[in-house]
């Protein structure tokens, strides 16, 4: 019997929708019958193509977010707590996540999720590189092959080709989801996402 395709999970760690999405996205995967394949990419490259600018740097946007990121997180029972600066350039923290899947596959996502927590919880600054090696220390991963790793130029190349990989598939925000060829943007249309999986869509 073949295996129903993963969900794509395209995000940002910056990305204050994306951090509430990677709150929901297990569960909704569990009940589609879905494995999430995480897709950390780096949104700038999006942003130069579509000439957008992030919800933290346009005006009137950006205090509406905030509200409404709160307001998710209270409904979902989460902590958020955006850290002074944000958004950061989370460059150090996507390629680790990359490094981690090229060597420690079954540790990838575990580390994403604690990126997610970390950072939105104030404790983690998502350019540091040895903030982040720290982080992969405290889920059991060796440091320093960590630190080494995610300066090399391979995983350097991976994460751009990444965004590149993105970018031609027509991701352009986010969260972003593709699966089966069918596109979703924003966390708010995983609902609709799940019931077009149940359904066989419309």
């Amino acid at each position: 019997m073949t295996k129903a395709a993963p969900i794509e999970f395209w995000f940002d760690f910056s990305s204050g929708y994306a951090y509430l999405a990677a709150q929901e996205i297990d569960a909704l995967g569990q009940r589609a019958g879905r494995d999430i394949l995480w897709r950390p990419f780096m949104l700038g490259a999006a942003f130069k193509v579509t000439g957008m600018r992030g919800l933290s740097a346009t005006p009137m946007k950006s205090d509406y977010a905030r509200h409404d990121w709160a307001r998710i997180a209270r409904r979902l029972g989460v902590a958020m707590r955006l850290p002074d600066g944000h958004p950061k350039i989370a460059l150090a923290a996507t390629r680790a996540f990359y490094w981690i899947e090229a060597h420690y596959p079954e540790g990838s996502a575990a580390f994403a999720r604690a990126v997610f927590r970390d950072y939105y919880t104030g404790n983690l600054d998502t350019r540091d590189e040895d903030q982040i090696a720290g982080l992969g220390a405290r889920l059991g991963l060796d440091a320093v092959a960590l630190a080494s790793g995610l300066r090399s130029p391979q995983i350097k190349r991976v994460t751009t080709e990444m965004s590149e990989t993105a970018l031609s598939q027509g991701v352009f925000g986010s969260p972003f989801f593709l699966v089966e060829g069918e596109a979703f943007w924003g966390w708010d249309r995983m609902a609709m996402m799940e019931e077009w999986l149940q359904t066989g869509g419309w």
